[in-house]
């Protein structure tokens, strides 16, 4: 019986070891601790909570990366995740998900009344200059998918994900390199236009186009302390 069941055990490890796919040391491979929350290939987690990566400029992507290690971003997984990872590291990850070239999802039906997208679609198209609040175009595309090498883009993205961001950087969980020129813009958007602006750009079809401009078509309207650096302007 005992030699049953050591021939029986000495087949079942060797069938696992043909059935078990090879290691391989790549940076795809290594990147699938950020896929399991992020979706496969970086596409989004399905609870619109964990934003896209795939083709997000690699500038914003490394910037965000040293913000949450650094602690100018928030949340206690990826702090723990990314704190003994070096700048090359996170660079490397950042160019890693950049380069992925995937369709984006269908946008989200808005159930909001039709006055509140209008109010969505002012303030990203035209901003509001009562409030000092420049157009989300000015810094983030003519067509709002992101400006190479830094700004990402604000199509494809969640409305919850867009609306607990802006909130964040509005209560000051969410923080980038002085002068912090998103806290400033949060700051001065009611709560109110937070919702409007977040359920109208998550309404938008992408374009045909949907990769980041490879310039910006104007000067940004404010100076934004993360776009003279490496990473993002927010």
């Amino acid at each position: 019986m005992r030699k049953l069941a050591i021939t029986l055990l000495a087949a079942g490890l060797a069938f696992c070891a043909q059935a078990a796919p090879p290691f391989e040391d790549t940076i795809a491979q290594r990147s699938l601790a950020c896929t399991a929350c992020h979706g496969k290939e970086g596409r989004a987690g399905p609870d619109g909570y964990y934003p896209r990566l795939a083709g997000k400029p690699a500038g914003y992507l490394y910037n965000q990366l040293l913000n949450f290690r650094d602690g100018r971003r928030h949340y206690g997984l990826m702090g723990r995740l990314l704190d003994p990872l070096s700048d090359a590291y996170l660079m490397e990850m950042a160019g890693y998900f950049a380069s992925l070239d995937l369709p984006y999802p269908a946008p989200q039906p808005a159930s909001l009344p039709q006055e509140v997208l209008q109010r969505g679609r002012t303030l990203t198209l035209h901003g509001d200059s009562q409030a000092k609040v420049p157009a989300c175009v000015q810094c983030h595309g003519e067509r709002l998918t992101g400006v190479q090498p830094n700004t990402p883009g604000l199509l494809g993205v969640s409305r919850d994900y867009l609306n607990g961001q802006l909130g964040a950087w509005r209560s000051g969980q969410r923080r980038a390199h002085a002068p912090d020129c998103m806290a400033r813009i949060a700051r001065a958007l009611r709560p109110e236009d937070i919702t409007a602006v977040a359920a109208w750009l998550a309404a938008q079809p992408l374009p045909s186009d949907p990769h980041p401009a490879q310039a910006a078509a104007q000067p940004l309207p404010m100076e934004c302390g993360s776009a003279a650096r490496t990473g993002g302007a927010s």
